[in-house]
């Protein structure tokens, strides 16, 4: 259970420069369930995204003194998670999944599990920048002004990014929008046949 401390999160960073041994803790125990959650959807894998996480705040614990105030900290935590797993995909020079939330999958219909593990396979064929910059926006909620902060990007590029990953994702999970007609394709083919 994280400790309560009523000091916000720049106080929580000055004191933890200054010495405070336990307000680096308080600070990430704040935020760390988003955190974790942007490394594992950026990741697409829980060992991956531990890790990268791991370099993330060992990155801001030793960076702490370089943060300007131009952004919330949390801001600036979630640009140095992001950049963490991307640098790490970049040396694993690998496409990683973006995992669907955990979700109870006994409750859910299979058409549901389809769709999730469709989506899933979807957003893993699309670049990493423009992955990053729609799990940021369109999963998340982050504005662009703020993913285009985290991502140190101008906010043009997180608008093209998701234009460009959302279409590309439309294009990919189009027949979702009409099942039937998929469904009808395939028996037209099968009588042609």
């Amino acid at each position: 259970m994280p400790v309560e401390d009523s000091r916000d999160d720049a106080t929580l960073l000055r004191a933890h420069l200054a010495g405070d041994r336990d307000a680096f803790g308080i600070l990430v125990g704040r935020h760390r369930d988003r955190l974790w959650a942007v490394a594992l959807r950026t990741m697409g894998d829980r060992e991956d995204a531990a890790d990268a996480l791991q370099d993330a705040l060992l990155s801001a614990y030793r960076a702490a003194e370089r943060f300007r105030g131009d952004s919330a900290v949390t801001t600036w935590l979630h640009r140095i998670v992001v950049n963490a797993c991307l640098d790490r995909i970049r040396r694993q020079k690998v496409r990683p999944t973006v995992p669907l939330p955990e979700v109870d999958t006994t409750v859910a219909p299979a058409s549901d599990r389809e769709v999730r593990l469709d989506v899933q396979a979807a957003l893993a064929q699309l670049p990493v920048d423009q992955r990053a910059a729609l799990v940021l926006v369109d999963v998340y909620g982050y504005a662009v002004s703020e993913a285009a902060e985290i991502l140190e990007v101008a906010e043009g590029t997180i608008k093209s990014r998701c234009a460009r990953g959302r279409a590309r994702l439309a294009g990919l999970l189009g027949y979702l929008r009409n099942p039937s007609a998929s469904a009808s394709v395939g028996s037209e083919r099968e009588e042609g046949a």
